[in-house]
């Protein structure tokens, strides 16, 4: 305990402020690069203005673009902010509107979701706080009396705490079967061929694993070999060079750069301060036991929302990288690539009908590649597709058929095609129409999966959601007392995108046997109060089915 307490105590004790003028000037700049860039690419009217709709986070959903030009002059007025941050001018009032301007954008469209603008968001939150203005900068120029050449340490080690989580936990992210096979990686390099000098072996194997397991590395262990003064200059050309060749591989915008900024106040202060300018001795008032505890509290809940926040995926079974469950605020960057399409289907129970909705009508292209691999988003726009539908009559339902490949894996379908999206919660508890992932990483072939449904009413629906036949023939169910075969299904094997629907025995209803994703055979698709124990018996499967749909998979 005396050592901890030691430690903490050393977090108010005076430090040069010259690495903090360094990343305020750098993060005016690039802030003030950012908005440029937004005006020279046409994006305040493609991502703010022209949408009709737009795609919101949880708990957001009340925020609205402004009208009018509106948008356009928020943005000019983060421009105008950017260039009193880098200049230290009426620092506090500029950081706390440019930090409700720019999340506010951050939060308009879920669609627009990058992890370096929720950093920015963050980051912006947090130099509120840290007092980069008191020296190289007008407010101390024009006010004297608040210039210093020295601040607490807490105010660097905020920064430094923030960005080592960034690393951290984006290395953690990659500790997964996909990242360790290569993939995406290897997808992306082998189209970046023309690449200067060294593009030529992007297809080379021994080049994929080498940038692979390089970038699992460097985020891992490039704080604590920052802090280290003995591995540091390694680190740092690393780094350097590991963000300079992102921002030449990939269309990622500031984050590179950003990145290196954010870096560099890593190395000891007195980097930062030109030698013919030398520190002064001077001390920091003492600050209360009390304000003391107060700075410290707020930073233990800071950092301990930073460090939740990324983990939370752990609260939901599957891959996050496919039901997109704990992905955002996690700093899960550049893992996933996915390639697949989307269709919705609204159907009607009363007349038997059903029929496929555009969508191209409502989203612009960006949106909807967003979209068509994101099931939270699918849910929230199946609700707004709804709305009018439901209006007129409160029995439509909406479905999704979304055959989606993840990093290369052989196709299956992502979403469960039976399942009335419309009346699905859109909550943060686990999504049971979200097919779980049974595709083995690249360059494993197809696995044979069905998905069994009882969201129909008084009976089961079998489906083929991957790319290999499954055989029927040595399968039985049963349903309390009740068993299902192959027979009863009327065939012996379901063929990719094939599905199948068998009554319980005792109705009179028969049997039907139809292709899934043919228009007009989602309409007799309902909701299902029966909650039976269902038992796969022969064959290489074996287990209960208590949900409303499950998948089975097959490993002759």
């Amino acid at each position: 305990m005396p050592t901890i307490k030691k430690t903490l105590s050393r977090l108010f004790d005076p430090i040069d402020i010259a690495p903090l003028v360094f990343f305020r000037i750098a993060f005016g700049a690039l802030m003030l690069w950012e908005v440029w860039r937004y005006f020279e690419y046409d994006r305040i009217a493609r991502y703010y203005v022209e949408p009709t709709y737009f795609f919101y986070f949880w708990g957001f959903d009340w925020l609205s673009p402004l009208p009018g030009d509106g948008m356009f002059w928020l943005f000019y007025g983060l421009g105008l902010l950017a260039i009193l941050i880098m200049l230290g001018a009426f620092y506090r009032p500029a950081m706390v509107l440019f930090w409700l301007a720019f999340t506010y954008v951050f939060l308009l469209d879920k669609a627009q979701y990058l992890n370096h603008f929720y950093l920015v968001s963050l980051v912006s939150f947090l130099l509120i706080f840290i007092p980069a203005h008191r020296a190289f900068s007008v407010d101390a120029w024009l006010r004297p009396g608040i210039c210093s050449q020295q601040v607490p340490q807490w105010s660097l080690w905020l920064l430094r705490g923030q960005m080592a989580v960034v690393y951290f936990f984006g290395g953690v992210a990659k500790l997964n079967p996909d990242w360790f096979a290569g993939q995406p990686l290897r997808e992306w390099m082998g189209a970046r061929t023309d690449f200067p000098i060294i593009g030529s072996l992007f297809t080379e194997e021994w080049m994929v694993y080498l940038f692979t397991y390089s970038g699992l590395l460097l985020d891992l262990f490039v704080v604590p070999f920052l802090l280290w003064r003995r591995t540091r200059p390694f680190a740092l050309l690393l780094a350097i060079t590991f963000h300079l060749l992102n921002s030449q591989l990939f269309n990622i915008g500031i984050f590179p750069w950003f990145a290196i900024a954010a870096t560099l106040i890593f190395l000891p202060p007195s980097t930062f301060r030109p030698r013919w300018f030398p520190l002064p001795t001077a001390s920091l008032p003492d600050l209360s036991g009390s304000r003391q505890r107060w700075i410290l509290a707020a930073m233990a809940l800071y950092f301990a929302v930073q460090i939740v926040l990324p983990l939370r995926h752990f609260l939901y079974p599957g891959d996050a990288s496919w039901t997109e469950e704990g992905h955002v605020y996690a700093w899960r960057m550049r893992l996933r690539e996915k390639d697949g399409e989307i269709t919705f289907y609204a159907s009607n129970p009363q007349t038997g009908t059903s029929w496929p909705l555009d969508v191209a009508q409502i989203l612009n292209p960006r949106q909807l590649d967003q979209m068509k691999d994101n099931p939270p988003m699918i849910l929230q726009f199946a609700h707004y597709l709804a709305e009018p539908l439901q209006a007129v009559e409160p029995t439509i339902r909406i479905h999704a058929h979304v055959p989606m490949s993840l990093n290369s894996r052989a196709p299956q379908l992502m979403i469960d095609p039976s399942a009335d999206l419309s009346r699905e919660p859109d909550s943060l508890f686990m999504a049971d129409w979200i097919v779980p992932l049974t595709q083995k990483p690249y360059p494993h072939p197809p696995v044979p999966t069905i998905l069994l449904s009882r969201r129909i009413e008084s009976g089961l629906i079998l489906m083929n959601i991957a790319e290999a036949a499954y055989p029927l023939h040595d399968v039985v169910i049963r349903v309390g007392a009740q068993a299902l075969t192959a027979q009863d299904f009327g065939v012996t094997t379901l063929e990719p995108g094939e599905c199948v629907k068998a009554f319980l025995p005792g109705t009179d209803l028969g049997r039907i046997f139809v292709p899934c994703n043919e228009v007009g055979q989602l309409a007799s698709l309902a909701s299902s109060s029966q909650q039976e124990t269902v038992v796969f018996e022969s064959g290489p499967i074996s287990q209960p089915c208590q949900a409303a749909s499950c998948v089975f998979t097959r490993h002759d």
